[in-house]
């Protein structure tokens, strides 16, 4: 039975899925019109940290909605999660802090969690899927983000039989690495977002961080520090994409990529392992090569997210997760001169920009994963633009509960 007709028969039945919004930015608030218009599903609850902002979207959920429910709108998102009214949790504030307070909050509630928070994912995402997984929950992160997109792509080839080369996405933004939310407020104002949201995308740490989810998911790891980035579009990303002594640019196959030119798409380079498969798909796909690319043209972000919600509580199943483990980390790169005694501040600020690194080389040079900055953070000595922060260069904070748990997931997988 497809998942259309599981939520028309749980529509007919009068037994919607009853969802928790905890984030009513520009993603929450899509998701949340989005679910006013499908079977078999309603908003139980909406949580932001600006009352107003849950109000708005609660208002327009229920002006979408042909049955209008009742929603509870609340700065508290532990109300939402314990609310009766509310059976799944989804986690749309793209804070690695408050995502980590919510997973642990939705364990103890015994409620799935969706997240639309690759940021917390990347940090502790091995600790909480297996957590989450001994409890008998679901933890996913989203259809409709780039990361769960191209993990659908990656295992539809890996269920063909194809070799899987590469797994990647196009790069929404040109890549500025010294952007901070001064440098992209008028834009940020023309498009309707939060600086701070946009100087995340602007400074790759976004396309970073979605690729290390990706990363840990399938087992992959960035050819280099950072990825290559090439540009092009389909035959041009085949071509480059293939090892140095095939006229590319990579080291080695197997690995996470992303491309200037292919957004908003995401795609993986698959191989036959046999010549009679490979004619077969120079012939469908009408190009004579023996790389061929699977290429998904569109994710629609939170607007997919219902998707993920419907197979978490209907069948037990997530979109990604992060299967391979600690595979690969989001580190900390100063994208300015920083002095001894300066505040550090996050993700989309004006102090780091993330960059992928193996999670080997993490460890080995005791660089700082970008989601711990959180808290009180400070740098313990002079740290120059460019250089990878570690953990001599800053003060983490220790109090809070992304570093508790951080510190519980090296311990037990290394």
């Amino acid at each position: 039975m497809t998942i259309y007709q599981q939520l028309n028969e749980r529509e007919l039945s009068g037994n919607p899925i009853r969802v928790g919004v905890i984030g009513a930015g520009q993603m929450g608030f899509g998701m949340i019109s989005q679910i006013a218009t499908i079977p078999g599903m309603t908003v139980g609850g909406i949580s932001d940290i600006r009352l107003e902002n849950a109000q708005k979207a609660k208002e327009a959920y229920l002006a979408a909605s042909a049955k209008p429910n009742s929603v509870l709108a609340s700065t508290s998102y532990r109300e939402v999660i314990n609310s009766p009214d509310v059976d799944v949790v989804v986690d749309a504030t793209g804070v690695p802090e408050v995502g980590a307070k919510i997973c642990m909050e939705c364990l103890l509630a015994k409620k799935h969690v969706v997240l639309l928070n690759v940021e917390i994912d990347i940090t502790i995402g091995t600790l909480m899927y297996n957590m989450f997984k001994s409890a008998g929950l679901v933890y996913s992160g989203s259809d409709g983000d780039e990361p769960a997109s191209t993990f659908e792509l990656y295992s539809f080839a890996k269920a063909m039989g194809f070799e899987v080369l590469v797994a990647g996405k196009g790069k929404n933004n040109k890549l500025r690495i010294n952007a901070n939310p001064d440098t992209v407020a008028e834009e940020a104002k023309e498009r309707g977002v939060a600086p701070h949201m946009l100087a995340s995308f602007a400074d790759g740490t976004k396309t970073m961080a979605e690729m290390t989810l990706l990363s840990n998911a399938c087992g992959f790891k960035a050819d280099v520090t950072g990825m290559h980035g090439v540009s092009g579009h389909l035959k041009e990303t085949v071509a480059q994409l293939r090892l140095k002594s095939e006229g590319g640019v990579l080291n080695s196959y197997g690995v996470v990529e992303y491309v200037d030119g292919l957004a908003p798409g995401v795609f993986v380079i698959v191989k036959g392992k046999s010549k009679g498969v490979i004619d077969q798909m120079n012939y469908m796909m009408k190009v004579e090569n023996d790389h061929q690319i699977l290429y998904r043209p569109y994710h629609l972000g939170s607007l997919e997210t219902p998707f993920t919600i419907a197979k978490a509580v209907l069948n037990h199943e997530f979109s990604i997760a992060p299967l391979a483990g600690p595979t690969s980390d989001t580190v900390c790169v100063a994208k300015k001169d920083i002095k001894a005694g300066d505040p550090i501040d996050g993700i989309g600020g004006y102090c780091v920009r993330g960059v992928i690194e193996s999670h080997v080389v993490t460890k080995e040079k005791k660089y700082i994963p970008i989601g711990l900055i959180a808290g009180k953070v400070f740098a313990k000595r002079d740290i120059a633009n460019g250089s990878f922060v570690t953990e001599d260069d800053i003060q983490l904070d220790t109090n809070t509960t992304v570093w508790k748990l951080r510190k519980l997931q090296d311990e037990i997988y290394g």
